[in-house]
């Protein structure tokens, strides 16, 4: 069926095939299967780029969390010997927040449990703060609502030490 068709083209048609032909294919080949793989590798590569990026950026975050654990746990010798339920008491007085101080209590081995009513807010957060960057004592629960007046809440705090 080829044979017949070939024999009936003239000669300059069938070395224009055949020269042609594997042209096309060969230029056929590199658009479908080399410049896809080309084309895949750029993408490849700037996806390593952005990663490598993001790694940078992790293990930057990681070291200020551990030069930040470490300043914690170096400030813990400020208590003075004191307990973390002793020095919650004590703080949150010291933080104005005396007169909402309703309760003071352990919970379990290492936490404390401190509950405030009608605390101005604002206060009870710069308590919270202060307790963690001068002391290195973690909120493991906060409970917050809203009492009567502006920026007035009643909230249920759960104070552990840091791990070291």
């Amino acid at each position: 069926m080829m044979r017949p068709w070939w024999s009936g083209l003239a000669a300059r048609d069938r070395r224009m095939l055949a020269i042609g032909a594997p042209l096309v294919l060969m230029m056929l080949g590199w658009a479908l299967v080399w410049h896809q793989q080309s084309r895949k590798r750029v993408e490849l590569m700037q996806d390593v780029q952005a990663r490598q990026a993001e790694l940078a950026y992790v293990e930057r975050g990681a070291g200020e969390i551990a030069r930040l654990r470490s300043a914690g746990q170096r400030s813990r010798g400020d208590r003075a010997g004191r307990s973390l339920l002793a020095l919650a008491d004590a703080s949150a007085r010291d933080a104005g927040l005396e007169a909402a101080l309703r309760r003071v209590e352990p919970a379990g081995t290492h936490g404390v449990k401190v509950v405030f009513e009608n605390a101005r807010f604002d206060a009870l957060v710069d308590w919270v703060e202060d307790l963690a960057q001068g002391y290195g004592v973690e909120t493991r629960d906060l409970s917050v609502d809203r009492a009567d007046g502006v920026g007035i809440v009643n909230a249920r705090v759960t104070l552990q030490d840091a791990p070291r």
